[in-house]
């Protein structure tokens, strides 16, 4: 596994699974073109990276570049890396016939490849060796303050994310992704939490 600072951007659930295996850290889906129309995730994605910055990895087709160009013109600059994947003919194994351009998209790229194309973006790769990780916000802590697993959970998820001005649509998982980048912790716990739902 790899350690990566920023939050990395990607269209859809199979880039999303294909980086987990290789990525320990934040990986947050567009959904397609889902994200012109949901005011909510852009303007978390602008949260996000004003606090720790965004890459980018979008496949490497015209529909790709057209998620790429429109977060390029929707979040500052300064906060943002573009990681590009090379074009390469195939298709990937769950798909019966190759995509429409016939390029293999982020979930058909190697590990190597996808190093390379984060590393040419300019962002800092670690790779993660028995290192003591800082300590995260887990299911379980969702679970025992009642955010998750309980009779009225989803009512105070719903709660907590707006009072954080976060999207109703979170799921609990990428809910803890979110809370991960944006709080410790330490900070979790001392929110008040018996004030939502």
């Amino acid at each position: 596994m790899i350690s990566v600072k920023e939050v990395i951007i990607v269209e859809g659930r199979y880039d999303k699974n294909t980086l987990s295996q290789i990525i320990d850290g934040t990986i947050i889906e567009t959904e397609g073109f889902g994200i012109f129309s949901d005011r909510q995730k852009l303007a978390l994605f602008r949260r996000l990276a004003e606090t720790r910055g965004l890459v980018v990895l979008t496949d490497s087709d015209g529909a790709g570049f057209v998620i790429r160009n429109f977060l390029k013109g929707a979040i500052d600059p300064k906060y943002i890396k573009h990681a590009y994947i090379p074009d390469i003919v195939g298709k990937e194994r769950r798909k019966s016939i190759p995509s429409k351009e016939g390029k293999l998209g982020v979930e058909g790229m190697s590990r190597e490849v996808i190093e390379t194309a984060l590393k040419n973006a300019g962002v800092s790769i670690n790779e993660v060796a028995g290192a003591e990780p800082a300590e995260l916000i887990t299911k379980t802590d969702l679970f025992e303050v009642g955010l998750s697993g309980g009779k009225d959970s989803n009512a105070k998820r719903l709660a907590l994310l707006k009072k954080l001005n976060l999207p109703a649509k979170l799921s609990p998982n990428a809910m803890l992704d979110v809370l991960n980048v944006l709080m410790t912790r330490e900070e979790f716990l001392k929110l008040p939490l018996n004030d939502f739902g």
